[in-house]
């Protein structure tokens, strides 16, 4: 069998509704490509009948499918690195099953690596999400790019290609968690961005809520920076001297002109905010610990039910 050029990842989660559409879409975007491609489907522990539907599609396409069943969820990146690790052509192509990146737009991110690049993001040109999570977004991409210098402009979107040097070197990675594009950016030597084109999820409801984005930002910064923790550093320095400037200041007073009761809550407060600030930075220095509890368990970062492929 000729070795695909492309190999489309598309991790698959709960997808019934909208997998017919998907390959209705799909599979006729890239036979227009021209060229050897695979589609390698993750079914991500769904609990619906993706992965039955993902079955009759192989049976169909057998010469371009293979699924990859996972016996539970495992998560969506890590359902991409089980991709990563079985997909066999020259550019890996990442996509999300909802169609809110239309196939169609595959063939923008391919002939940006044929340029020359080794790793090409997309910028969504129109999202087609709600104004709260828009800017919940951007001012999370902003602090991302602040903290750990990963430059990826629209980081929620899925579309993207990545040669297979990238790619070897994010297998050869043995984290438990991570984020594939910024893993992958450390390792590109020539990163690009595409614009395309942004559309409403096809059928189901996201499966990222606001507190899911919150911890992969967080799991994120902490995972590629240690900033975090050396702004923590530094504002505790500010603290300390800051309180220490208090307590003399309240020694003065109290020695010229007496004890008073009336700031009694004032110091409450102060130390309400200082136990706090103390809390949160118990919590920081958590999830750095929390991150090296999870890589020396050694656990596999997923397990394989089965795999639908032909003799390749």
């Amino acid at each position: 069998m000729i070795s695909p050029e492309i190999s489309v990842i598309i991790p698959v989660y709960n997808e019934e509704a909208g997998l017919p559409t998907l390959f209705a879409r799909l599979y006729p975007a890239l036979d227009g490509l021209g060229t050897p491609y695979e589609v390698v489907f993750i079914n991500d522990g769904s609990r619906d009948r993706s992965a039955a539907l993902l079955r009759e599609q192989y049976e169909q396409r057998p010469d371009v499918t293979r699924a990859i069943l996972l016996a539970a969820n495992a998560g969506q990146h890590m359902a991409i690195m089980a991709g990563f690790e079985h997909a066999r052509g020259q550019i890996i192509v990442t996509l999300d099953a909802d169609l809110q990146n239309p196939p169609e737009e595959i063939g923008k991110v391919i002939e940006k690596m044929r340029e020359g690049h080794d790793y090409v993001g997309s910028i969504r040109r129109r999202r087609q999400d709600n104004i709260f999570r828009s800017s919940a977004s951007k001012a999370m991409n902003y602090l991302r790019e602040k903290t750990t210098r990963i430059r990826i402009t629209d980081q929620g979107n899925m579309l993207r290609a990545y040669s297979r040097s990238v790619v070897n070197a994010v297998n050869s990675c043995k984290e438990v968690n991570t984020f594939i594009p910024a893993l992958a950016y450390t390792f590109a030597c020539n990163p690009a961005e595409v614009v395309v084109e942004h559309e409403e999820r096809a059928a189901g409801e996201s499966k990222y809520s606001l507190y899911s984005l919150i911890r992969l930002n967080f799991d994120l910064m902490t995972g590629f920076s240690l900033v975090p923790l050396q702004w923590f550093s530094m504002l505790g320095i500010v603290v300390s001297l800051g309180s220490a400037a208090l307590f003399v200041l309240l020694i003065v007073r109290r020695l010229m002109i007496g004890p008073e009761a009336e700031g009694l809550f004032t110091l409450f407060a102060l130390m309400f905010f200082l136990i706090g600030l103390a809390l949160f930075g118990i919590g920081l220095l958590g999830e750095y610990v929390g991150r090296v509890y999870q890589q020396v368990r050694l656990r596999p970062r997923y397990l394989i039910e089965a795999i639908l492929e032909g003799d390749q």
